[in-house]
């Protein structure tokens, strides 16, 4: 007798007598679903706190640092469309670029230095081109660094640039194996790569960021010139950049960049990513105010011509009465104008004839900040680029800002909307002021502009 007709009843020494219920059968549908459900409620919380997924740089940033800026939903411009109250000018929204041609973060509170705002416009990319405007590599041509923005490549208004500041209380708190001081900058661009690796990339972006998320590639950078023990370990080189018909002594990061970067925005030369040199900060003329009047010569960074510019929202929400909307352009948001200092308050293009003015904190009233206003803001077609999205309209506000805003006998056929500013100091030996939202704004001398182009 074998070992199943010895201990097993007879009705069950076969398999062919054994008859489950069906509601008895141990995986039917119900019971898997409450299993997944189960296991899911139990691992996403594990999930959520302890990712699968390679960490990136930035992530150690938060333990030590804060970073700067207004989030979206809370952005003093939220309510720019309403009716000013007359005479009550006052500023509504303070914006700084750390990249030249790329997203903005927007500041409750800024700090003034010769150059314009702290942090605005020290970093520019730049491509490698012949003398000649051609493809770089031309051996009959010394080549040459230009900068580009978004007039020629409107998806630098897409990159994600961060500026993270090294917080007091964190740093304080606990035993840590590194503790930097240092202020970062985290340059982020839409990249997935091939393949199994793509698609591991979005799983990872949704459940990090959110269903909306996509993958995404970073840069992170110190923002502070590097000492020069560090340029030389990074292999970075001095190089000179052109801007405009302008030239400026600065440091190629441009080994930092991922070659993704590149064909995401579509540039085929060479790309450099340039810090302005300290040393080799470009002079401003012009319609600057001299140096024995502002008591320093004005310089700038990475700016266009001024340190700062000034844009009344009254002004961009007249012009907008003007500009013929489509489905490419149902509004017209201000952050397309790239201003500085974006005032509320004040009529429509009131700005236009400011050459001198002063904020003022109503709270505390020894905390001003005087700025001499140079010259008009001629606009060329980068407006037309929607900052959200990168899309260029084919015209608007390009062509209203052209029939409706040529004002400037010094700039025939340009329209003109904001103003470029200087800022002066009351002791231009230790220069720097601060601005903060909410202070008021008063002229204090008007006058007549004429654009003097360089």
């Amino acid at each position: 007798m074998g070992y199943m007709d010895k201990y097993l009843p007879a009705s069950n020494a076969t398999a062919a007598n054994i008859t489950i219920p069906a509601a008895a059968a141990p995986f039917d549908t119900a019971s898997v679903l409450v299993l997944i459900v189960t296991l899911c409620a139990f691992c996403a919380p594990v999930f959520v706190l302890f990712p699968p997924f390679p960490p990136r740089k930035s992530d150690a940033l938060p333990v030590t640092h804060t970073r700067l800026g207004l989030e979206p939903s809370k952005s003093n411009l939220r309510g720019h469309r309403a009716a000013d109250r007359a005479g009550s000018g006052a500023v509504n929204s303070l914006f700084i670029y750390p990249i030249k041609s790329c997203s903005g973060i927007e500041v409750t509170r800024a700090k003034v230095v010769q150059t314009g705002l702290e942090f605005d416009r020290l970093f520019t990319f730049a491509q490698l081109k012949s003398a000649a405007g051609g493809e770089s590599g031309a051996d009959d041509q010394p080549a040459l660094w230009e900068i580009i923005t978004q007039r020629a490549f409107p998806l630098l208004a897409t990159l994600g640039v961060e500026l993270w500041q090294p917080d007091l209380d964190k740093l304080r708190g606990g035993e840590r194996e590194t503790k930097s001081d240092e202020t970062f900058l985290v340059l982020r661009f839409p990249h997935r790569r091939r393949g199994a690796a793509g698609l591991m990339q979005a799983f990872a972006a949704k459940c990090l960021r959110g269903w909306s998320a996509v993958p995404e590639d970073e840069v992170l950078l110190p923002v502070a010139f590097p000492s020069a023990a560090d340029i030389t370990a990074k292999g970075y080189t001095r190089e000179r950049v052109r801007v405009w018909k302008d030239t400026a002594t600065a440091l190629n990061m441009g080994n930092e960049l991922p070659e993704a970067l590149a064909r995401y925005l579509g540039v085929s030369n060479r790309l450099g990513l340039f810090r302005i040199d300290p040393a080799g900060l470009r002079p401003v003329f012009r319609c600057a105010p001299a140096r024995e009047t502002a008591g320093y010569q004005p310089v700038v960074s990475f700016q266009d011509s001024y340190p700062l510019h000034v844009l009344g929202l009254s002004s961009v929400r007249d012009l907008e009465t003007q500009v013929k909307k489509d489905a490419d352009l149902r509004d017209l948001d201000p952050t397309r104008f790239r201003a500085n200092i974006l005032v509320s308050g004040t009529p429509a293009y009131d700005e236009d004839s400011w050459t001198k003015f002063r904020l003022t904190d109503p709270s505390h009233n020894e905390d001003q900040s005087v700025f001499h206003v140079s010259c008009r803001t001629t606009r060329c077609k980068l407006p037309n680029v929607n900052p959200a999205t990168g899309i260029r309209h084919p015209v608007e506000p390009d062509r209203t800002l052209r029939s409706s805003r040529e004002i400037d006998e010094g700039a025939p056929k340009k329209g003109c909307l904001g103003m470029q500013v200087t800022p002066l100091f009351d002791k231009p030996e230790s220069p720097e002021s601060y601005l903060v939202v909410g202070m008021s704004v008063e002229v204090l001398e008007r006058g007549g502009h004429f654009f003097k182009a360089a």
